[in-house]
């Protein structure tokens, strides 16, 4: 019970995708436009996170290793990802047309956001049986959401203020960003 808060609290925080590892900036960046955008997508990359780890670790123990196909690894877990983006996106069309245009180009792009790849190659990596490897991967994505949230609370609050005109535009997300990552550093002495 105790590695498995390890695991949750490690990719929520000490480890953050995003503030730590710095997998998934481009999403980070252009949906932290807005709290229910950002919330929307976290949501998404939840499941696919999620549904990723379900489906690539029983592939990669019974069809990859036993076969001797471990070079194919990253073109079937990209193969699995985009499918599971498709699914996704199909089902948020359906359920909330107002999310999914809010999303736009977003949403196709978590076939690419690296960590939705990360985390299904972290999992091999670090070897976590297949509940650790599930545990990890919602974790890693609460955190990819909690990043997403908080820098999306953050650029609406400073709507309302002035900014030098030197700061507008990709600067001071940028900035915004490296101060939540030095932030998220303070976790790290949690766990030692």
């Amino acid at each position: 019970m105790q590695n498995i808060i390890i695991i949750i609290f490690g990719a929520i925080f000490i480890n953050n995708f995003v503030l730590s590892r710095f997998l998934g900036i481009c999403p980070f960046l252009g949906v932290s436009k807005r709290t229910e955008t950002s919330l929307g997508m976290g949501m998404a990359v939840i499941f696919v996170m999620a549904m990723t780890a379900l489906v690539t670790w029983p592939i990669e123990h019974f069809l990859l290793v036993p076969r001797d196909l471990e070079y194919l690894r990253t073109i079937v877990f990209i193969l699995v990802i985009a499918t599971l983006v498709q699914f996704v996106e199909m089902v948020i069309r359906k359920i909330s047309p107002a999310l999914y245009q809010a999303l736009g180009i977003f949403l196709p792009l978590i076939t690419t956001n690296c960590a939705v790849l990360g985390v299904a190659l972290l999992n091999i990596q670090i070897g976590y049986s297949l509940f650790e490897a599930v545990i990890f991967s919602v974790a890693a994505a609460v955190g990819f959401t909690l990043a997403l949230v908080i820098m999306a609370g953050i650029r609406e609050r400073l709507e309302l203020a002035f900014i030098p005109k030197h700061f507008s535009g990709v600067a001071l997300p940028l900035i915004i960003a490296g101060i939540l990552s030095i932030a998220f550093m303070g976790f790290q002495g949690m766990m030692q």
